[in-house]
């Protein structure tokens, strides 16, 4: 049975199963030093977690069978099979790298791994929490707009520069604009014709929002690309939640970024197939014209 445990960031309804090594993590600066040693074990060895008892894992963390237990209690679960179990299933979501991060204790061979195999499983945890009817309603709002914006501030004005050339190709008049002052005067111009898409890691860039709510308040649609549960997201028509556990207070946003750019070609691949020949023929031709741009390797 699963409990409500005011460590997760998780609803008391929300499966147990779902992100529980991120959740972990999380939780395990709130943990006792012996329930915090069992945490690190888990995280750094978790499939041979999965084979040991609740006497063999105790002695594995040099701690109690009933400290064992405690753990399990403190991140929501009546007791240690029942945390298991959803242990057992959150590794077979295909989710088992999150715990590696980069510290200082690692040598810098390790580096490139570690960052490879987060950035892997951070891509197949936006994967398995992709929502396909809200994604396919971003492509229906795309496909229909007549203007489209790309807006973000910071490291996601990056994104909404990358949306703007990916956006554009579809024959749509596509602006991007990353200082909120520019933001702010175009989205007052804007009418129910136009589709602001807003990019942000938290949802909850103040500059951001207000550019947002000038452009609802002038009739266009929203569509956001955040972290779910913040207020942009409130605002938004169609809301892509990108939840993807990172530390920001340690490293630029990463993992989270790599999930957004993943969603703007999925969006761009989907709205050109919704459009039809027309604008598959209006990408041939974009190509086209760079072609002669490039050089020509030499053969022989």
């Amino acid at each position: 049975m699963y409990m409500a445990n005011p460590l997760s960031d998780n609803k008391p309804n929300t499966p147990p199963e779902k992100g529980l090594l991120a959740r972990i993590r999380t939780a395990s600066t709130a943990l006792s030093r012996a329930e915090r040693q069992v945490a690190e074990f888990l995280l750094q060895k978790p499939h041979d977690a999965l084979e040991m008892s609740i006497r063999v894992l105790a002695q594995a963390c040099d701690v109690s069978e009933p400290t064992v237990a405690r753990f399990a209690q403190s991140m929501g679960f009546d007791g240690f099979k029942t945390f298991k179990l959803a242990f057992a299933k959150s590794l077979a979501t295909g989710i088992p790298f999150l715990h590696l991060d980069v510290n200082q204790a690692d040598h810098v061979r390790d580096v490139l791994p570690k960052v490879f195999d987060r950035t892997i499983a951070a891509l197949m945890e936006a994967r398995n929490n992709a929502n396909t009817a809200t994604f396919e309603a971003a492509v229906s709002l795309l496909a229909r707009a007549r203007r489209i914006e790309c807006y973000g501030l910071g490291y996601s004005g990056a994104l909404a520069i990358d949306a703007q050339l990916k956006f554009f190709r579809f024959g749509i008049p596509t602006t991007v604009f990353c200082d909120a002052h520019l933001q702010a005067q175009s989205a007052t111009l804007l009418n129910s014709d136009c589709v602001v898409v807003a990019f942000s890691r938290t949802g909850r860039t103040r500059d951001l929002i207000d550019s947002v709510q000038l452009a609802k308040q002038a009739g266009a649609k929203i569509l956001v690309l955040c972290a779910s549960g913040g207020p942009l997201a409130e605002l938004a028509d169609v809301h892509i939640g990108v939840d993807v556990e990172e530390d920001p207070d340690i490293y630029t946003p990463m993992t989270s970024r790599l999930a957004h750019l993943t969603y703007i070609d999925a969006l761009a691949v989907a709205v050109t197939l919704l459009r039809g020949p027309a604008a598959i023929d209006m990408l041939e031709r974009a190509k086209a014209s760079i072609s002669e741009k490039r050089l020509v390797p030499k053969i022989g």
